[in-house]
Order: structure tokens, then C-alpha cells, then sequence
């Protein structure tokens, strides 16, 4: 019996490599002729640095930079100094978790400090930056990342304005940077959701509550969002509001087309690609994956999804070991069953706090 466990991590738990090793320990122990392969995955949001060191063998850069308001932190990228290539989380300088949760407000929220990354990665020689976004603090539509990459943004008086999502609408002009230094870079988007960038299912009325806004701040910065796009085809001459992507990391996707001249992937295939799951897959009995909360956004870009689709097409069963599930007509045709650790554990906050101590038994309820 030939088994794969690619699982995400359980966010704000436990990270993949150490979910895989801990899958891959009570298998062996339940089946110990088995052949039992493990392959964690990251779908662009946080985690995503820490498997490209995982598989690629970069090296770590710190780099000084801000966080989403602001204030001067270290964040470190991932670089491969043999093929000039930088791998770069955006949530280590743009993310969620950077901040508390009375802190969290999209308005006033940038990605300033993903910008300084790149910059950093292209002063260090970079020449292909690969950015990993998801998991943002922002709703900014990338504004903040292009102003540090010499973009500027003036209101109708010709006056600059701080790049955050409160100001989006405010824009009147955008001026090009003086230089030409992001001509010669190679960017590779990799996201995690394929969200247009603004509407119903956009960034700002999708994503925007759990960053901390209030149903009056989800209208003002779709609305924004839409502004942004009509400048777009007023300096840029295109539109990017309904490619796949675009409202991923609070629009960061929108602005990494038009700003760096992106192309956007989805993050996992970047991985499995890399790694050629595919055909692991096509050659085992059993596939196991995973993440912290499986619902109808699993399925929509990010690793489960991804996993149980090639899984389907070569016809393998697929489990799912999660934290939490909020169960979709999605999950029915592509999962064969699904274990949560809350249920193991009793209370949510408990499978959270301590994931390895249910991992076990989630295990043997899988089998």
C-alpha cells in the first residue's frame, strides 16, 4: 500500500512539515509495510517561504521593512543565490498576524513593507522574484507595494497620498517611477484564492470583515477598489478587475499585474509542479491531505483542492484530516471522508492549542 500525505498547515497551529511528520509517524505504526510519502504544501499565504526552503534549499535574507501600519520590523524571504531568484511571503511584512486584533483595520493598513522586500531582493541581484500572497492585513489593491517601488498616487490637488485602502478612492493621478529598475524583473504571483478584485466576491466584501472592517468599510473600499480599476485603464490602458486572482491579498494580485507586470499562478500548482505530486498521486492507493479549516474556499484555489482534483482524475480515495469543516456540495464530490480534530478534541480552541496530542487518533478514525 503506497500512501501520500500532502496536507497545508492548520494556520495559526500547526505548520505542514510538522502536521506530515506527524500523520507519517501513527501510519507507519498502524501499517508498517507500508510505503508512506510525505509532501507539505503551501498555496502562496503564510507557510509558503518555509516550504520553498523545505524543497528548493534557499537560503534566508532578513531585510528591514514595516509592517501593515507602518512600524519598523525584520522580515525575512528565502533567496536562491544559483539562479538569482528570491521567493517572497508577503504576510512576512503585509500580514494578519502581524497584528493584534484591535489593530486590524483595512483602511489604514498597507503593503508598503512587501514592497521594501522587493526592493531588497532586487538590490541583492534578484532577477525573477516569485511573491507568495495571502494571508494579508491589507485591502489596498497594492498601492502601498507599488508606492515603495517609486510609484506615487495624487488626490486632485496634485498632492501625494499615503497608499492605504481608506485613500484608494481619493486617487486622482498616478505617476510612474523615475526609474526603470523593475524593467529587467521577472515576477511570478503566486496566490491562493481566484477572487476578481472587486463586487460580491471580491476582495474587499469577501475577505474585508476578517481584516477587521465593518460593513461601512467593505463599501467604501470596493468601492475604491473599483476606482483603482478605472485608473488602471486610464494610465495602464487595461482592466485586470475579473482575471483570476485579482482580488487576492486584498487586490495585492491586481496591483502585481499592472504595477510589476505579473503573471499570477496559483501557488500550489507552483509547488506540486516543482515537486511533480501529480505523479506520486497517480501511482499510490491512498491520498491524504489536509488544512485548519476545510470549506467552500478549499476547493476554490487553495491545497485541498488542488490535491483532491488530480487525486479524482487518476481515480484515488482521498481523506482529509482538518481542524474545523463547514461541509459544501464541493466536498462531497471530491472527498472520500473527512476527520476533524475539533470533534476529537472536544472544543475548538483545544485542537488549536494542542494539534499533535489528536493527530492519532484522527489518524485511525481516517483508516
Amino acid at each position: 500500500m503506497k500512501i501520500i500525505i500532502a496536507p497545508d498547515k492548520f494556520k495559526g497551529s500547526i505548520d505542514s512539515i510538522s502536521l506530515c511528520q506527524a500523520i507519517h509517524k501513527e501510519i507507519v505504526s498502524l501499517y508498517p509495510d507500508a510505503e508512506v510519502l510525505q509532501f507539505p504544501l503551501a498555496d502562496g499565504g503564510d507557510g509558503f517561504s518555509q516550504i520553498i526552503h523545505h524543497y528548493v534549499g534557499t537560503s534566508p535574507v532578513s531585510a528591514q521593512t514595516t509592517n501593515p501600519l507602518g512600524r519598523s520590523i525584520i522580515a525575512k524571504y528565502q533567496y536562491a543565490s544559483d539562479n538569482n531568484t528570491a521567493f517572497i511571503e508577503m504576510a512576512s511584512a503585509s500580514g494578519l498576524a502581524l497584528l493584534s486584533s484591535s489593530e486590524r483595520n483595512p483602511e489604514k493598513t498597507s503593503t508598503y513593507g512587501t514592497g521594501l522586500l522587493i526592493r531588497d531582493a532586487i538590490a541583492r541581484g534578484a532577477t525573477h522574484i516569485i511573491l507568495g500572497i495571502g494571508g494579508s492585513a491589507t485591502t489596498d489593491g497594492g498601492i502601498g507595494m507599488a508606492d515603495a517601488l517609486g510609484y506615487m498616487f495624487l488626490d486632485k490637488d496634485g498632492e501625494p497620498l499615503e497608499p492605504c485602502g481608506e485613500n484608494l478612492s481619493l486617487i486622482n493621478e498616478i505617476i510612474f517611477p523615475e526609474s526603470d529598475f523593475l524593467e529587467n524583473i521577472q515576477f511570478t504571483i503566486a496566490c491562493d484564492v481566484k477572487n476578481p478584485l472587486f463586487g460580491p466576491n471580491g476582495a474587499a466584501h469577501v475577505y474585508g470583515p476578517q481584516k477587521g472592517a465593518t460593513p461601512a468599510q467593505v463599501k467604501k473600499l470596493d468601492e475604491g477598489l473599483a476606482h483603482l480599476d478605472t485608473l488602471f485603464m486610464k494610465f495602464f490602458g487595461r482592466s485586470v478587475a475579473e482575471n483570476p486572482g485579482a482580488g487576492a491579498a486584498g487586490g495585492l494580485g491586481a496591483g502585481c499585474d499592472v504595477f510589476l507586470g505579473a503573471r499570477l499562478t496559483p501557488g500550489i500548482q507552483y509547488i506540486i509542479d516543482h515537486i511533480e505530486l501529480e505523479k506520486h498521486i497517480a501511482d499510490a492507493d491512498l491520498i491524504i491531505t489536509g488544512e485548519g479549516m476545510l470549506d467552500e474556499q478549499s476547493i476554490q484555489g487553495k491545497v485541498v483542492g488542488h490535491v483532491a482534483e488530480i487525486a479524482k482524475k487518476h481515480q484515488k480515495p482521498v481523506k482529509v484530516i482538518c481542524g474545523q469543516h463547514m461541509e459544501c456540495d464541493g466536498h462531497k464530490m471530491l472527498l472520500d471522508k473527512v476527520v476533524t480534530l475539533a470533534s476529537i478534541a472536544g472544543s475548538i480552541e483545544t485542537s488549536i492549542k494542542e494539534p499533535l496530542q489528536f493527530i492519532p487518533q484522527a489518524v485511525k478514525n481516517i483508516f
